[in-house]
Parts: C-alpha cells; structure tokens; sequence
C-alpha cells in the first residue's frame, strides 16, 4: 500500500544541511496500521510527510498502491492525495465555523454534490460519535470531540490510507484511550490502512500490528510489534519497550545480585505463557529463581508477559537453566546492570 525506498530529505539552513531522514526503507501493507516511533527530532514527522508529498524526498522513491508518486505532475499528485487523510496533533479546525463546515468545506472545494456531501458529513460525524454536534463550534469541544471531528473530515474525504502526525500527543490518558478505540475501529470497519507517527510507545502497543523505530533521521529496527517487544536488540529500542513495564531496580541491587546468579528478563508469548516453566527450573537444576519484577503487556492482538528473575546458582548450572527456558519457547534477555 505504502513503499518508501531508500527514501532521504534534507533541508539547507543558514548553519548548513540537515539530513531529517537518512536513507530508509519501509513497507506499510494493506488493511494494517503500522506505527514509526522515535524520540523528538528523529525524522519520524518529516518522514510521514513524504508519504503524502507535502515533503518532497531529495533522494528515493515513494510507492502509493504500486504507483511512483515521488515525480507526478501536480494534477496527477492530487488525485493520489485525495485517497490520503491526514490527522494532526493541532486538529487545524477552522473556529469560525461549525462542526459541519469543518467537515464540509473540504468537500466542496472538490466539488462533492450538496446530497452526497450532508450524507458523508452525517455518517462519518455518527462513525465518530459526535452525531449531536453538527451545530456546535471548536471552541465549544473538547480536545477529544476536536480531534474527532478532525478525523470525521479526514474520513469524509473517503480516502484508502489515514496519516496520524502525533494525533493523540495533546490529550490527555483517557482522551488518548478513546481516540486509539475509535482508530482500530477505523482500521476494522472502514479497512482503511493507517500510518501513524508517535513517541509514545503505549500507542504502539495498543493498536499497531507493525513498527519502525527512528533515531537521528535512519530506522534502526522495524518488525511486528509483538516481536519488537519480545525481541528488541538496539538500545533506544529496548528503552521505548521497557518504559510500558515501568519497573526499575536500583543498580546497587543489581550489582549485589550479580555475584550470585545473572539477572535476566524473560518474555512470554504465544505457548509458552501457559507452561509453568520457570517453576521446573528448580526442580530440574540446582538454580534458585528469585521474581524481581514483571508485568503484562497487552498488545493488538497478542499477550506478553514479561519477569525480571535472578537465577541464583553456579554458572553451569545457571547456563544449563537459561537452555532449558529457550527450549520451552521463552525469550530471555541478560538485564543491564544500569536499569531494566
């Protein structure tokens, strides 16, 4: 649905260039909602932009549903954007007009007839709860009714590919709760292919089915998201997954646990949460496991659980123990002295 090949994008500045993005590559398939992470100042904004053309790439190739749209004269372009909604943080809402000519007046710019403009502004205003608010003004909203009727006008435009640019970075918890709600249920009545860009990694776990992890303009790890938690290997990776488990042993507690036994994170997915395996390791081995921390993450469509254990035992018989676990579907990660 969605390809980007080796796609980068600079910009010249007065203090020289700045390479936002730096060679990437991704797929976003059809009917899922992938997700690109990073932290402030990654690319990842940048990077969206360039789906859609509202950032040309410098180098590279942007593929919308088999089409090269990196070089299209400009009529050919807005017809390719037309199938293309984009949401934003900021819900850019006119204040000076109602819930319904937010949604409307992108209708008639393109010549939607006034029958089949009231039915798209009426059912999409009902996909997204706000069917009581036809007359009602920005400044009369929430941030979640505005960012509602922000998706409403994405929708309306009837487009196969939504962009979200931080869409749920203003609000608050339970605001964000509802609005990811009505995304999956975008993504699964609608079956409209969502590509969204955050930095918190709660929204990923929530609704994407894949993710790509940006830093310094280039993606340093992509994959399904339930592999990316079980299987982070970079540092910034590994931050963003262990922010959700929001468990943090001091180091000195570390280091004395050291001396006696690794201190491991295991993750549990698929079978191999329902075997009781860590308590066989110490029936099997001479190893003494000790829960420091867990938690469980639900994902979009999978369980991880995730246990923090210091194996207390001799080297052999630790490393014996840790085999075991592997064989039994456990994943299994040495923790950083530093944190976890």
């Amino acid at each position: 649905m969605i390809k980007l090949s080796n796609v980068s994008k600079s910009f010249q500045t007065k203090k020289g260039t700045i390479q936002a993005i730096d060679d990437v590559s991704l797929e976003v398939k059809k009917g899922e909602i992938f997700g690109v992470i990073g932290y402030s100042g990654a690319g990842k904004s940048t990077l969206i932009r360039c789906v859609n053309l509202l950032e040309a790439p410098t180098f590279g190739s942007v593929v919308i549903k088999d089409k090269e749209v990196t070089n299209l004269p400009a009529e050919e372009l807005l017809q390719v954007r037309r199938k293309i909604g984009m949401i934003f943080q900021g819900f850019h809402l006119l204040k000076t007009a109602n819930v319904y000519d937010n949604i409307a007046i992108p209708l008639r710019l393109t010549e939607v007839d006034k029958e089949e403009l009231d039915k798209r502004v009426t059912k999409y205003l009902k996909i997204v709860g706000l069917e009581d608010k036809h007359d009602a003004y920005p400044g009369q909203l929430s941030g979640g009714q505005k960012q509602r009727v922000a998706i409403a006008r994405a929708l309306a435009q009837e487009p196969e590919i939504l962009l979200s640019d931080e869409a749920t970075s203003a609000l608050d918890p339970e605001t964000t709760e509802s609005i990811l709600e009505l995304l999956l249920k975008i993504n699964k009545e609608l079956g409209i292919t969502i590509m969204l860009i955050t930095h918190e990694m709660n929204v990923i776990q929530k609704i994407c089915d894949r993710v790509a992890v940006m830093e310094n303009g280039k993606v340093i790890e992509q994959g399904r998201t339930v592999d990316i938690y079980a299987r982070a290997t970079h540092p910034t990776t590994k931050r963003f997954v262990n922010s959700t488990y929001h468990k943090e042993l001091p180091a000195n507690v570390l280091q004395e646990l050291i001396q006696t036994g690794p201190v491991v994170r295991l993750s549990f997915v698929g079978e191999s949460t329902s075997k009781p395996v860590l308590a066989s390791v110490s029936t099997k081995f001479q190893v003494s496991p000790n829960i420091l921390a867990g938690g469980i993450i639900q994902l979009k469509q999978e369980t991880i659980g995730a246990l923090v254990v210091h194996l207390n035992g001799d080297q052999e018989e630790t490393k014996r123990a840790i085999a075991y676990l592997e064989e039994q579907g456990v994943m299994i990660e040495g923790v950083e002295v530093a944190h976890v």
